[in-house]
């Protein structure tokens, strides 16, 4: 737990992202349909009427640097907390100090930083000074607060959505810090607009990546001495962009959120039958170092629950790529899971296999559990023959249609059916083969 100074000396040895953080919203980037003009959360701020409130956005879109802002224009007295640094016993004791300070009309604002590494615990701490309004609240996380954040604090709190800045966002932001004496207003930076724009491509949305990447860029530009001012300039050139960027960090939490996002844009892709989409979701899990087992598992599941007897092959592709990744791996295997991903994609689709199962599933859950019918019963006892297990089963090899006129549903589900073959790719043969067999059933029950 930390006392925030929010007014702080300007400071070269700090980062430039620290350097250049927004004083107040005159100086934010981004997020105009929270901050802009009449917007609900820039009325909440400039009017000082703050409430509990959670920040969920990727990094580097301002969430902690909007509660600064707030600090700034609040009268209350402003506290942050780490959930490495601060226990149970310290969140206590704080919020008990609030508790004080409340009762004699003050407020508290209490922000968390990455409020989805705090424990049920630590979040349960709070809980009670929230529901009594002796602090204000502000949370932010990259997470899911519907995952993160314990549901009775969540309840208690609004959810502000910030969204990825912009190319343009960015862009504005660097040629802001060319000018601010905070970042090199005071220096002679030679760098054009399309090595803004690369820059601001390369963030990928994170503003404090596109200011490190710019800071290092600068650092590691050309030195010269202008002949007619005399004076040092710095020379950007597009070779110092390619030696600061050579690996993109992509936004990617194996366990997180976006796991889960970039997976379901492959499955809901491939199911569109969206062969290009589909390989660019494979490549950004790939290149993020997504495990390529995990994805050839969800591929395999794909191949039958969407695909399935429209074209039995894609299943054996699906599982000869699983195996594929198996025996050799990254970066090799890449191509593997890209011929199964296209495969998929451009396969034609039917789900009426994962229909009948979960059908058959519902049946299974809702009814009695009848026992199985003693005609399809095994006897390997004498005893279980007594009782006439197996009386009456045909073996169907040894009828001429290789059928056998029985039934094998339990009796209250006889007559269910549960497959629903489509008219797609392969599947019309199994479904002239599945009405040609139930055809001939009824044919003998008429007898």
């Amino acid at each position: 737990m930390s006392q925030l100074t929010f007014f702080e000396s300007d400071n070269k040895n700090k980062p430039l992202a620290e350097r250049m953080r927004p004083r107040d919203l005159s100086e934010f980037v981004g997020q105009e349909h929270l901050l802009g003009e009449g917007k609900i959360l820039r009325k909440l701020i400039e009017q000082d009427r703050i409430t509990s409130m959670i920040f969920w956005g990727p990094p580097g879109v301002g969430k902690t640097t909007l509660a600064r802002i707030i600090a700034g224009k609040t009268d209350a007295q402003f506290i942050t907390f780490s959930a490495v640094t601060s226990g149970i016993k310290e969140i206590k004791n704080v919020m008990q100090q609030a508790d004080k300070v409340a009762s004699l009309g003050a407020r508290t604002i209490v922000f968390i930083d990455e409020i989805h590494r705090f424990n049920k615990a630590q979040q349960d701490a709070f809980l009670p000074f929230v529901e009594k309004g002796s602090i204000i609240l502000i949370g932010a996380t990259t997470e899911n607060p519907s995952f993160e954040v314990n549901g009775a604090l969540l309840s208690r709190c609004k959810v502000f959505v910030l969204k990825q800045l912009t190319q343009e966002n960015i862009a504005q932001l660097l040629r802001n810090t060319l000018k601010d004496p905070r970042g090199f207003g005071d220096e002679d930076i030679r760098i054009d607009d399309k090595m803004i724009d690369m820059v601001a491509a390369f963030a990928n949305g994170d503003a404090r990546t596109a200011l490190s990447t710019l800071d290092m860029m600068i650092l590691n530009g050309d030195t010269e001495v202008d002949s007619s001012t005399g004076k040092e300039i710095i020379i950007v050139t597009e070779e110092d962009f390619e030696q600061c960027t050579s690996k993109r960090s992509l936004l990617y939490d194996k366990h997180g959120e976006e796991h889960f996002n970039l997976i379901s844009a492959l499955h809901k892709s491939m199911r569109n039958s969206d062969a290009d989409a589909s390989v660019y979701w494979l490549a950004r899990m790939l290149e993020s170092g997504e495990d390529p087992i995990y994805i050839a598992r969800r591929v395999t599941r794909f191949a039958a629950e969407d695909v399935g007897l429209a074209d039995p092959r894609a299943l054996e592709l699906s599982v000869a790529a699983f195996q594929a990744c198996h025996l050799i791996g990254m970066p090799e295997c890449s191509v593997h899971l890209t011929e199964a991903v296209i495969y998929n994609a451009l396969a034609p689709k039917s789900n009426a296999m994962e229909i009948a199962y979960m059908e058959a599933a519902k049946d299974v859950n809702e009814q009695l559990a009848e026992p199985v019918p003693l005609h399809i019963r095994n006897a390997p006892t004498s005893l279980m023959k007594e009782l006439d297990y197996g009386k009456g089963y045909v073996y169907a090899h040894d009828t001429e249609e290789k059928i056998a006129d029985m039934d094998c549903l339990p009796e209250s589900l006889q007559g269910k059916e549960y497959y629903h073959p489509t008219d797609q790719g392969f599947e019309p043969k199994f479904k002239e083969r599945y009405e040609a067999i139930k055809k001939w059933r009824l044919s003998k029950k008429k007898k």
